[in-house]
């Protein structure tokens, strides 16, 4: 399930606009995961995704090249056929189109940061 932090449904992005991330973590978590957006505007989406076992991740390649940021727990990316470990403090670009899920943790919160190409700039 998608959600997004503070909806006001104007429509416009204001020049500055702060938001807090481990409230999203703590409700996320407290709800036994999902995927929050914090932030969108034209050419960019912040999210915080938020994985507590057993349940799998599901997700599916993605449009839009992505960097993950660990933020809580420790986990392992599976990218392309490759493994990489996710810690706090760490962060991973994953392409495009490209398969990958994580799998390895127990609760791991991450920062999910997306290029929207199909956006235009102002």
């Amino acid at each position: 399930m998608v959600r997004r932090a503070g909806a006001g449904g104007s429509g416009t992005v204001p020049a500055m606009h702060a938001f807090g991330v481990s409230e999203v973590v703590e409700r996320l978590r407290a709800a036994g995961g999902g995927y929050e957006i914090v932030h969108e505007s034209p050419g960019l989406e912040l999210g915080v995704y938020v994985l507590v076992a057993p349940e799998p991740d599901r997700q599916q390649p993605h449009a839009d090249d992505e960097i993950y940021v660990g933020l809580e727990g420790t986990g392992v990316l599976e990218v392309g056929g490759e493994s990489v470990p996710m810690e706090v403090g760490k962060a991973i670009f994953v392409e495009a189109g490209v398969e990958h899920r994580f799998t390895a943790y127990e609760q791991l919160a991450v920062l999910v940061i997306f290029e929207r190409a199909g956006a235009t700039s102002p």
